[in-house]
């Protein structure tokens, strides 16, 4: 039976609590507690299971499979929401070329699934406000990509975009194509580290960051605002 390796980070009290499934790297689950946590763990690995197999992935949504915690950490400033100040055990190990370029196509298809989800939506309708008051799909979008350029940037400068921080208030033409134009730049940058890049610690912004890190975050971040968006707009994936 497959069994799924789990690091935790939880906030006070072991109160808010994010789960990352980083043998499914990109998959994670959230809860009140960690006990809510765990418990929503299997249903957002089958999830994520779906998504990948829809892509090609020789995967089996619905095997059984066991869950095993490896790590815990209850002991920082943000955690329980993805953390980007803490670094697990398994962040630290070398990423692999081959690792990088299956990474990459979770990348590309998690995008490619984000961009089909707002292909209807008009560029007013992107930038409403919501009834219930909360923040437009711009706004979500603009988070998006400043965070993930954030991530990958701690390895270095990317060539063809803004600094850390600007990707979205320096957007060139609509967001949709800029989003496309960002992730290929990205792609780019992470298909050319060296193996002495994909290997190394480095320390920016008072963190510590590696390219397995910057890409787990990656991959973590957008699945959440992918599913957010797919439930805002009544579309399952």
């Amino acid at each position: 039976m497959r069994s799924y390796a789990l690091y935790l980070e939880s906030g006070p009290r072991r109160q808010r609590t994010m789960v990352h499934v980083t043998d499914l790297l990109g998959c994670i689950a959230k809860g009140p507690t960690t006990e809510a946590a765990l418990a929503a763990t299997p249903a957002a690995i089958r999830a994520y299971l779906r998504f990948i197999q829809r892509h090609g992935e020789s995967v089996h949504p619905n095997s059984d499979f066991r869950i095993e915690i490896i790590e815990h950490i209850t002991v920082g400033q943000w955690l329980g929401n993805g953390d980007p100040a803490l670094a697990f055990t398994i962040d630290r190990a070398p990423l692999r070329h081959d690792d990088a370029e299956h990474y990459i196509r979770r990348l590309e298809w998690s995008r490619a699934d984000i961009l089909a989800l707002l292909e209807g939506l008009s560029d007013d309708q992107i930038a409403a406000v919501p009834p219930d008051g909360g923040r437009p799909i711009l706004a979500m979008l603009e988070h998006l990509l400043d965070s993930e350029h954030f991530y990958l940037a701690t390895l270095g400068p990317i060539p063809g975009t803004p600094a850390a921080g600007h990707v979205a208030q320096k957007r060139e033409g609509p967001i949709r194509e800029w989003m496309a134009y960002l992730r290929a730049r990205e792609l780019e940058h992470i298909r050319a580290l060296s193996a002495d890049e994909r290997a190394k610690t480095v320390e920016r912004w008072k963190q510590t960051w590696t390219a397995r890190k910057a890409l787990r975050r990656m991959l973590e971040h957008e699945w959440e605002h992918l599913c957010e968006l797919s439930d805002r707009l009544g579309q399952p994936l």
